[in-house]
């Protein structure tokens, strides 16, 4: 094999120059047929367009379950916020949270986060909390009690 036998390489070959002319041989319609969608400027269409037809993807039906419909979703709310909004030896419940305005909806429940400081006893009824709060809230002399 001798050197000017091998292969061009993609920086050695000139690029197409189309419209440049009948000598060029991609004069005229510079390689984009006669007429038609594709032969105008800004004449692209998507891949999976199909004419106008109704695409595949909508024919075929749809498949397969999901959970979001079914999610158990809680309202949440910190400890350090319970701190700052109620005095020592409150009890607080679902409904005193509502009547106050701290939360909008219940939802599922209301679950009890571990963000924030809580210094004060207090007793929380609610339907979760997570491990860290539970010890927040033992640790400061308060219950949390699972309804």
């Amino acid at each position: 094999m001798k050197l000017e036998s091998l292969p061009a390489s993609k920086e050695a070959k000139a690029r197409k120059r189309v419209g440049r002319g009948p000598g060029s041989g991609m004069g005229k319609t510079a390689t984009r047929g006669e007429n038609g969608q594709l032969s105008r400027s800004g004449g692209s269409v998507p891949a999976w367009f199909q004419g106008g037809q109704s695409p595949l993807y909508r024919r075929i039906p749809k498949r397969g379950f999901n959970n979001a419909r079914f999610e158990t979703k809680f309202a949440t709310i910190n400890v350090g916020q319970l701190n700052k909004l109620f005095n020592d030896g409150d009890v607080i419940t679902p409904e005193v949270l509502k009547e106050r305005g701290i939360i909008k909806k219940q939802l599922s429940g209301i679950k009890v986060l571990s963000a924030g400081v809580l210094d004060k006893k207090l007793t929380i009824k609610a339907q979760r909390f997570s491990t860290s709060a539970v010890t927040k809230i033992e640790n400061a002399g308060g219950k949390a009690e699972v309804i």
